[in-house]
């Protein structure tokens, strides 16, 4: 099962996925400058709401093609997480000139929610049939 679902081009553009459309859906807080336009905690809770909505999307997506198993929810949610903190790492800290450390504790440890979801979904969806 690991082998299939890491050997499937669509685990990792789903991945990618998961990274790619909120951090685009990201520029209209921001101004040509640099700074957001919405306070803070807002964008924040924004960013979890969409990051949310596209992981599930996402995962359901991936269901359809893999079995839905604790085990598969858990590998494909690990392999997402390292993922995005991969493309986190090097596209938005230089960016945005954050430390490592203060990127895990601002942003790094919300992405701990894609593996617990996907291990959620998994185990459901494989109890529910």
């Amino acid at each position: 099962m690991f082998r299939t679902i890491f050997m499937d081009w669509r685990t990792s553009v789903a991945g990618v996925l998961s990274w790619a459309i909120p951090f685009f859906a990201s520029f209209p807080f921001f101004s040509p400058a640099g700074g957001l336009i919405v306070p803070q905690p807002l964008f924040k809770s924004i960013m979890v709401v969409v990051g949310t909505a596209v992981g599930v999307a996402l995962l359901v997506w991936m269901f359809r093609r893999f079995q839905a198993t604790l085990t598969s929810g858990i590998v494909i949610g690990l392999y997402w997480l390292v993922l995005n903190w991969g493309l986190d790492i090097v596209v938005l800290l230089p960016m945005s000139g954050t430390s490592l450390t203060d990127y895990f504790y601002d942003i790094g440890i919300r992405y701990l929610s894609l593996p617990i979801i996907a291990a959620g979904m998994g185990w459901a969806g494989r109890n529910a049939s």
